[in-house]
C-alpha cells in the first residue's frame, strides 16, 4: 500500500511536464509575419525633353518610361520641374498614374526635371535630373546650364589625400566653348580656387576628418556665367 502513495507524486509530475510540452509545442497557428512592400525602381529613361535640349514649344508634353514593382502595385508619377538642378525652387509639380503629361513653361529659360516613382506605401524612387531650355525670342545666345556632380557623390564620405572633383558641364548652342571657375574650402561659400578651368576634373589635396565644399561655374566664350549649386563632401 505505501508502495502505490509513492507513485502518485511521480505520476503527477510526469503528467504536469507532458502537458508542459505539448502546449508549447502547439502554437504553430499564429499569423505569418508581414512581408514588407518592396520600393518600385527608379524611372531610368526621362524619353521627352531629353537632355540638355532646345524645346522651340514651351507648352511641352513630358514623357518617361514607366517604373517597375515586383508587389505589382499601381505606380503613381511625381514630376517636378525646377530652375535649379538641385531643384529647391520647384515651378511645377503635378502627379498622375500615366507616363506622360502636358505642362506650359515659361519661354527663354533653362529648366531641370526628373519623377518620382511611388507605390502609395510610402515607398519612392526619383530618377536622375535633366536639363533644357525652352527658347526665347530673338536670343541669340543662352547661358550654359549648371553643372552636374559626377563625384565626389553629395556629402559622401571619401579617403583623404589626393581627391578628384568631377562634373559636367553642358550648353544648348553646340558651337559654345565652356571653362569652369572652381570654388573649393573647408567652408561654405567657399572663396575661389581656379579660375578659367578647361577641363571638368580637378585635383585638389585634402586631410582626414574634414568637410569640404565647392561650386563649379560654368562660363561660355560670349562671357555667361551660370553659377552652379554647392556641393559637400567629408573625409575620413
Amino acid at each position: 500500500m505505501n508502495k502505490i502513495f509513492k507513485l502518485i507524486p511521480v505520476l503527477a509530475i510526469t503528467a504536469f511536464f507532458s502537458a508542459s510540452c505539448s502546449s508549447s509545442s502547439d502554437d504553430g497557428g499564429g499569423a505569418a509575419p508581414a512581408v514588407p512592400n518592396t520600393a518600385p525602381t527608379a524611372v531610368s529613361n526621362l524619353v521627352y525633353p531629353s537632355s540638355d535640349l532646345l524645346c522651340i514649344d514651351s507648352n511641352i508634353t513630358f514623357e518617361w518610361a514607366a517604373a517597375t514593382d515586383v508587389d505589382n502595385d499601381v505606380l503613381e508619377y511625381t514630376i517636378r520641374i525646377a530652375t535649379d538642378r538641385d531643384q529647391t525652387n520647384i515651378i511645377a509639380q503635378q502627379t498622375t498614374t500615366n507616363t506622360s503629361i502636358t505642362i506650359q513653361l515659361g519661354a527663354g529659360t533653362a529648366y531641370y526635371w526628373n519623377v518620382m516613382a511611388s507605390d502609395g506605401e510610402d515607398n519612392a524612387a526619383a530618377s536622375p535630373t535633366l536639363a533644357f531650355y525652352t527658347e526665347g525670342n530673338g536670343v541669340a545666345n543662352y547661358a550654359p546650364f549648371t553643372a552636374a556632380l559626377n563625384a565626389p557623390a553629395l556629402d559622401a564620405f571619401v579617403a583623404a589625400g589626393t581627391t578628384t572633383l568631377d562634373w559636367t558641364g553642358s550648353d544648348v548652342d553646340a558651337g559654345d566653348t565652356l571653362t569652369y571657375d572652381l570654388y573649393f574650402g573647408t567652408s561654405t561659400n567657399p572663396a575661389v580656387s581656379q579660375l578659367d578651368l578647361a577641363t571638368s576634373t580637378f585635383d585638389v589635396t585634402t586631410v582626414a576628418a574634414t568637410t569640404y565644399y565647392w561650386r563649379v561655374d560654368t562660363k561660355d566664350n560670349n562671357g555667361v556665367k551660370s553659377i552652379g549649386q554647392e556641393w559637400s563632401f567629408t573625409t575620413n
